[in-house]
């Protein structure tokens, strides 16, 4: 959906909080559309409160929303869906967890919350779009079909999180921010100049629902702790742990193995069974990864073409681009091979495929092959 588009639309504006969204429903009132302000109550206990930039969906929140929907002049209510975040996005978070991968509740978040639950009501409502403060671009070809593309500014660039969207999704989807070619000091002066409070708020960052970013406590708080070892390639034990779930591939950091390596170089984390709870460390080369199989494709408008094609991919929501050859087999596992190695890819994370700016779908991994080293 287009700020440029042709009738004055019926515009449901998620408001976080934040100046972004607060910047972008703004946008939307200024071109003419008939916007409601909406913040979406999503926490366990929503009257927690902030801590700096960490944690959101706080009773802070919901006011810094609510006064900035007054400085708009657009209604404004708040909506409970505490209980399906909880289902659909925390609980899937943590089950990831506990199998080994490592999930993005973010891209969880758009798929499962802000374009299916808060879009199907918004819809039922009879609402028209639903508008947030990701940068990312819609774009309506001349056959009617409907594109997701970057941001203009690729430093503020988010569609790698909204790489779940699907066509019904998008022709529903409105970022006003998606064409600024402007800083984040910029945009927050913008705030400052339409009155709004939250013009000097900091970003939140992190894990939303992890206010305090201890994400290994908060697993540890609902999983229990689960003794195992560390071993090495080879399977000699180097030390132990008390959840596999606290270590995430191409971990550095926290491994408390003890005593170096026998080259003296450091270890990484090159794998996490779940089965045996053991985590495998190793040498940063051991990391590298030449392909992998990725599945529940999911395509931004028209699906890819039949056979293998050349994209660039993205693989972390703040990562670069590095050039694949991708096949989808059987209509639902996408086969990637890598140009160059890549290293820090883990099974739970999503694939982003990009065709130019166009942003063509995603996946999830599931599997990854390793490059094969000399003497391992």
């Amino acid at each position: 959906m287009t700020d440029d588009a042709p009738r004055r639309l019926r515009v449901l504006a998620a408001m976080s909080g934040g100046v972004d969204s607060a910047v972008a429903a703004a946008r939307a009132a200024e071109a003419g559309h008939d916007v409601t302000g909406v913040h979406l109550a999503l926490s366990e206990n929503p009257k927690s409160f902030r801590t700096g930039a960490r944690g959101c969906c706080t009773i802070e929140d919901s006011h810094d929303a609510r006064r900035a929907a007054d400085v708009i002049g657009i209604p404004f209510y708040v909506w409970d869906l505490a209980e399906r975040f909880r289902e659909d996005v925390v609980d899937d978070f943590i089950a990831e967890y506990e199998a080994g991968r490592t999930p993005n509740p973010c891209l969880r978040c758009n798929e499962k919350i802000k374009f299916a639950a808060l879009l199907d009501k918004a819809l039922a409502l009879g609402f028209d779009a639903v508008c947030t403060g990701h940068y990312a671009t819609v774009v309506l070809r001349e056959d009617g079909t409907r594109e997701l593309h970057r941001a203009s500014d690729m430093a503020k660039d988010q569609s790698y999180v909204l790489g779940v969207l699907d066509d019904r999704q998008l022709a529903h989807a409105m970022f006003p921010l998606g064409d600024t070619l402007t800083t984040k000091p910029e945009i927050r002066e913008e705030a400052a100049r339409r009155g709004l409070f939250v013009a000097k708020k900091p970003d939140s960052h992190d894990i939303c629902f992890i206010a305090d970013g201890d994400t290994q406590g908060f697993l540890a708080k609902r999983l229990g702790t689960a003794p195992g070892d560390i071993v090495d390639e080879s399977g000699a034990v180097l030390g132990t742990h008390e959840g596999a779930y606290g270590f995430t591939i191409g971990q550095r950091k926290g491994l408390r193995i003890g005593h170096p390596a026998s080259d003296g170089k450091p270890r990484y984390v090159l794998d996490i069974s779940p089965v045996d709870n053991t985590v495998t460390v190793g040498p940063v080369d051991a990391l590298d990864v030449t392909g992998l199989t990725a599945i529940r494709p999911r395509w931004c408008g028209r699906p890819p073409t039949a056979g293998p094609a050349t994209y660039t991919a993205q693989l972390r929501a703040h990562g670069g681009e590095t050039e694949v050859t991708a096949e989808l087999v059987d209509g639902t596992e996408l086969q990637v091979t890598f140009t160059e190695p890549v290293r820090g890819v883990a099974p739970g994370q999503a694939i982003v495929l990009y065709d130019g700016s166009r942003v063509v779908g995603s996946a999830t991994i599931a599997s990854t092959e390793r490059r094969v080293r000399a003497g391992a």
